[in-house]
């Protein structure tokens, strides 16, 4: 399988010298680096090639690398039920860049674009609906991003006495406590019962 992976790899390297960037198989998965300014043509071409027919997405997502001029890893996953091949792409874009849509060749990218929108802030030109899916609207930040805090911004919950759903901004009831994970017995400074025979 490896060889095959890698065999295809190779292929899409010289065929697309233009959008691929390189290429690794690890774990058992051909993951492919590709230039975002020629993304949409790379996509056709695993779509329509006799020797890919990567006719199914599976999944968009992205992971967000905060220490890099690249922050975001834009990641593709494809199926070819053609050949029995998985695929990943994978985009690195900036803060501020634009990821070129592949609506336009996978229709199915509309819903899995707009959660990667929602959930890291990346922006996909020529989407056709690019707006917030998971969160609501008022929603502030990314909740993906690793610098968006564990306890978000809002805190929602039912007023009673207004009887309605209200917005409030977090209160923490407690500091934030650092825990030390010792068992009871570690930092003790008594000495129980037996332990002097230990010693012995």
């Amino acid at each position: 399988m490896s060889y095959a992976l890698n065999e295809l790899g190779a292929l899409l390297e010289l065929k697309r010298n233009d959008a691929v960037l390189g290429y690794e198989v690890a774990f058992g998965e051909l993951t492919v680096d590709v230039a975002p300014a020629h993304l949409v043509a790379f996509v056709e071409f695993l779509k329509a090639d006799s020797n890919c027919q990567f006719s199914s997405l599976v999944d968009i997502t992205a992971v967000d690398y905060p220490g890099r001029a690249k922050r975001f890893d834009v990641v593709y996953h494809f199926l070819s039920m053609y050949q029995n091949h998985r695929i990943r792409l994978r985009v690195s874009v900036r803060e501020e860049d634009m990821v070129p849509s592949i609506v336009e060749v996978h229709p199915s990218a509309n819903w899995f674009e707009r959660e990667v929108f929602d959930m890291f802030g990346i922006l996909f030109s020529g989407h056709p609906d690019l707006r917030r899916i998971l969160t609501d609207y008022g929603f502030r930040g990314y909740p993906l991003r690793k610098d968006f805090p564990t306890t978000g911004y809002t805190e929602v919950r039912y007023d009673e006495a207004q009887k309605r759903v209200v917005y409030e901004p977090v209160k923490l009831v407690q500091e934030y406590r650092q825990f030390d994970f010792m068992s009871p017995w570690e930092g003790a400074e008594y000495i129980l019962p037996g332990d002097d025979k230990a010693k012995a």
